[in-house]
């Protein structure tokens, strides 16, 4: 998060403590110019994150236990568990996307650089200098160093953002796992007791509960599948991003690469492209890590189900997880967009 700021412009009778504060509101501005991106990025997420968190928590719910509709999913919430149940583990998220996002953006950034780099010394074709020139399009060197750059930031959190994204679906599902009037799918035998644990418990202390039951491993439930995902999700994710907003703002003829509305398109659409394509592998990932929330060390867990793109089972509540990503993504990139715009325009 940018450090607070701090106007000393009162103390005019002091000669020596505005030079002293203003020496120190140099150093402040050089850091947060030097590191915009990553205070754009976690400015960015938390609006974004609680925004639209609700949304996720219905997504998760649809995935891991059958449910009529959207609606019966959100009435059944809020009857058993009232708005409460909506925001159910929104702290982990607040902490893990904004800790994720910082990384993934930073990684992404020298990824970047460093593949236009190599584009540039090996196909003398500079990808970054070809999509901030106006009035050009998209092509296949832009669109590979942006995937590339955004695959290696995708494995690269795995490494943070599971232990995160397991105690957000344990919080999210926890009166769900215990609540054995409700028919889940491969649901584990005698696990009542295991799931019934998870009830009720803040962030910290479901991820204590999970090192009781399985172990300090048990964090990186579902690692394989998790870093599949984020590998596969963020390069499109990416791609998706800066070539739509490079095609719309040639589009309109706007000269600058930050063009508000081109902004938001590109955000929204970045959101449903990524999630469209890896549903199937972010449901068996949930479904896999929910049943080893259901039992402890040394249990056998059932397998996770296999991954099937034609499989319309695979798709529950990718309806609710577009329109999600889409919210979350329109409102990140344009808020992450201003703060950098606003940061860069700050006085040296």
């Amino acid at each position: 998060m940018p450090p607070n700021s701090t106007s000393y412009g009162g103390t005019t009778q002091h000669d020596k403590m505005p030079e002293k504060f203003s020496g120190g509101d140099h150093k402040q501005k050089r850091w947060v110019k030097r590191y915009r991106t990553e205070v754009a990025a976690s400015v960015s997420s938390v609006f974004s994150t609680f925004a639209a968190f609700p949304l996720d928590s219905v997504k998760t719910r649809m995935q891991t236990y059958k449910y009529d509709s959207f609606l019966d999913c959100v009435r059944h919430t809020y009857k058993t568990e009232k708005f409460r149940g909506f925001f159910r583990g929104v702290t982990a998220p607040m902490a893990s996307v904004t800790l994720v996002r910082t990384i993934s953006f930073s990684v992404y950034q020298r990824s970047k650089y460093a593949y236009a780099a190599y584009f540039k010394k090996n196909f003398g074709i500079d990808p970054l200098v070809h999509v901030n020139t106006p009035g050009s399009y998209p092509n296949l060197a832009t669109i590979s160093c942006f995937g590339a750059a955004g695959a290696t930031a995708g494995s690269f959190i795995t490494l943070v953002a599971c232990p995160f994204e397991l105690t957000k679906v344990s919080a999210q599902v926890s009166v769900l796992m215990a609540d054995r009037n409700k028919a889940s799918t491969s649901d584990p035998l005698n696990s009542k007791g295991v799931a019934a644990s998870y009830q009720n418990k803040g962030t910290f202390q479901t991820a204590k509960n999970i090192v009781k039951h399985r172990g300090i491993a048990g964090l990186y439930s579902g690692f394989n599948l998790h870093l599949l995902r984020d590998t596969l999700g963020t390069a499109i994710y990416f791609m998706t991003y800066e070539s739509s907003k490079q095609l719309l703002t040639t589009y309109t003829g706007d000269r600058s690469p930050t063009n508000p509305v081109a902004v938001l398109f590109a955000g929204g659409l970045c959101g449903v492209a990524s999630w469209a394509l890896i549903y199937p592998i972010d449901s068996a990932k949930s479904i896999y890590q929910r049943n080893c929330l259901t039992v402890c060390k040394g249990q056998e867990v059932k397998k996770p189900p296999k991954i099937q793109f034609l499989n319309k089972r695979m798709y529950r509540g990718l309806g609710v997880s577009m329109g999600r990503s889409c919210v979350v993504n329109s409102i990140f990139f344009s808020v992450f967009e201003f703060v950098k715009k606003q940061i860069n325009a700050l006085e040296d």
